[in-house]
């Protein structure tokens, strides 16, 4: 893992430079197929796999259109497709997978890989599915003792996206790469001024463990959570967090509580960008085209706030693995390989998921990309050359990460707990993880 982490910050730009192989690659035909087409997908025996996954709008619709076009190309493959936004959806997961009731192909988030892994939830993908034209480094992103349970799907990193068609009308300057803590909330001060009073200019992040994170990163004192289970939220750091926060909410800049707990990221209407409530939030270039698709050229990306380090890390965007309860792991592992290698999927799906994993899906589509599409690719070079590691979750704190530092969160922003005893909180809490 440790190897891992040191080679991540490599793995976009050594993905990103097959873009340039784009124009010389004459023989990569949209007709080409991958190596378990080739051979057949399936027999000729009916096969119904569960899908599940959360996303945007958009890449709920380009993920459907991709499952007709296989089921047009194997029609004894049917699917029963499971999706949504992504809150609730490590929830639901869980339950299902609790109850040996998870579906055949799950969409899988980085942070909870080594959970499922460890407790022998997915099947074994090492072999069935071509790699090959995936960096290694991304493909060990989804390896859990030497053996691989998850293909990655896109290569993403952390940033902000914000309507860049609002800021212009109110006339405020438009932040930069490179800005800082300071720029950032001082940026969400001024664009309040000029805002009704109902509009709000950023996301409140005192319930945002992944915010927090790049905060905590930024300023020096590694992850809150250590990559081998050590409960690690620095006191002094997490404290002038929530503070500001608070002083931000105060002040207008922020949404209040009642408003702020009713966003849904990803959700046409419940996102609190799409619903135009604010005007700039943490995301991840992956999500990006779900913006675009809402309201087509009026977003864009910037990277995240700097402290005295940077506060972005690049990740795989998200994983297929397949449930180890699967009847069809077989079946599973092949629409996953055509999914990921296949020119006829990528022409589907295109960043839907990120930039995609295959050097030669990607220079096949290099020439469609869209404007959209690029400022995926720009943001994930931004990050790259001083990002920090990626830490896909340590194993047994995903309830932690996800719902205890969540809950403490609203507790404050509802104003029923004082910051000093939430952080009490956080540490007692921490006691049954460690």
């Amino acid at each position: 893992m440790n190897k891992q982490m040191r080679v991540w910050g490599l793995l976009s730009m050594t993905a990103l430079a097959s873009l340039g192989l784009a124009a010389c690659d004459t023989n990569n035909k949209p007709s080409e197929e991958s190596a378990a087409s080739r051979v057949g997908a399936t027999d000729n025996k009916p096969v119904k796999l569960r899908i599940v996954w959360w996303g945007s709008q958009a890449r709920h619709d380009a993920t459907l259109k991709a499952l007709d076009a296989y089921t047009k190309k194997y029609p004894n493959v049917t699917f029963e497709p499971e999706f949504s936004g992504f809150d609730g959806y490590a929830e639901k997961l869980a339950t299902q997978a609790a109850a040996r009731n998870a579906p055949d192909i799950i969409q899988m988030n980085p942070n909870w890989l080594f959970e499922y892994a460890a407790r022998n939830q997915l099947a074994d993908l090492t072999k069935g599915i071509n790699t090959n034209d995936i960096d290694k480094p991304l493909v060990e992103s989804g390896m859990y003792k030497d053996k691989l349970y998850a293909i990655p799907l896109g290569n993403n990193a952390t940033g902000m996206v914000y309507n860049k068609n609002a800021i212009d009308k109110l006339g405020i300057s438009a932040p930069n790469n490179g800005w800082t803590w300071d720029q950032y909330f001082q940026f969400g001060k001024d664009t309040k001024a000029k805002l009704a009073k109902d509009k709000y200019v950023l996301m409140d992040a005192t319930n945002d463990y992944t915010m927090y994170s790049s905060y905590q990163l930024s300023q020096g004192k590694g992850y809150p959570i250590t990559i081998d289970g050590k409960f690690n939220i620095d006191k002094d750091t997490w404290l002038t967090f929530v503070k500001k926060y608070a002083d931000l909410r105060k002040d207008g800049v922020i949404p209040p509580a009642e408003i702020s707990t009713t966003d849904i990221e990803s959700d046409v209407k419940m996102d609190l960008v799409n619903n135009d409530t604010l005007l700039m939030r943490r995301s991840f270039a992956a999500l990006y085209p779900g913006y675009d698709g809402v309201k087509p050229g009026a977003y864009t990306l910037v990277d995240q706030p700097r402290g005295a380090q940077s506060s972005g890390f690049l990740k795989p965007s998200m994983f297929w693995s397949v449930s180890s309860d699967s009847k069809y792991t077989q079946e599973a592992k092949k629409f996953i390989d055509w999914f990921v290698n296949d020119t006829e999927a990528a022409d589907i799906l295109t960043t839907t998921r990120g930039v995609p994993v295959s050097k030669k899906a990607l220079a096949y589509l290099t020439p469609k990309l869209t404007p959209a599409d690029k400022l995926q690719i720009d943001l994930i070079k931004n990050v790259g050359p001083d990002a920090q590691p990626f830490n896909p979750g340590a194993k047994g704190w995903s309830n932690y990460t996800t719902k205890d530092f969540k809950d403490v969160g609203e507790k404050l922003m509802f104003g029923k707990i004082t910051p000093e005893a939430a952080y009490d909180e956080l540490v007692k809490k921490a006691k049954d993880y460690q």
